[in-house]
């Protein structure tokens, strides 16, 4: 399994970035896939899945309304676009698939077995 996450980088707040992660090693179809992050001195968050069961998308409710999940299943890439971003934002961010015989549940960030190297997002205010 290979998880490539690119397109972080420094924005002001107010700003927008869309994430993207080149998944292999497995197809989006049979796994969840979900984003999460890590900010400085914090535990690892659940940002937003995909269900594989049946499509459905959650958000974190820190985001909601500003980042919208997406994918390209037959680029086996996952996206994540980012607007209005804030300060609080500034993590370290990570895709990671989920296996859907663990848990119908993708945000959790204690289920995926694999991760990418993450992308910085910094955010300045």
């Amino acid at each position: 399994v290979q998880l490539v996450e690119s397109g972080g980088g420094l924005v002001q707040a107010g700003g927008s970035l869309r994430l993207s992660c080149a998944a292999s090693g497995f197809t989006l179809d049979d796994y969840h896939i979900g984003w999460f992050r890590r900010a400085p001195g914090k535990e690892r968050e659940g940002v937003s899945c995909i269900s594989s069961s049946d499509g459905s998308i959650y958000y974190a409710d820190s985001v909601k309304g500003r980042f919208t999940i997406s994918s390209d299943n037959a680029k086996n890439t996952v996206y994540l676009q980012m607007n209005s971003l804030k300060p609080e934002d500034t993590a370290v961010y990570y895709c990671a698939p989920v296996n859907p015989r663990r848990s119908w549940y993708c945000l959790s960030p204690i289920l995926p077995d694999y991760w990418g190297q993450g992308t910085q997002v910094t955010v300045s205010s």
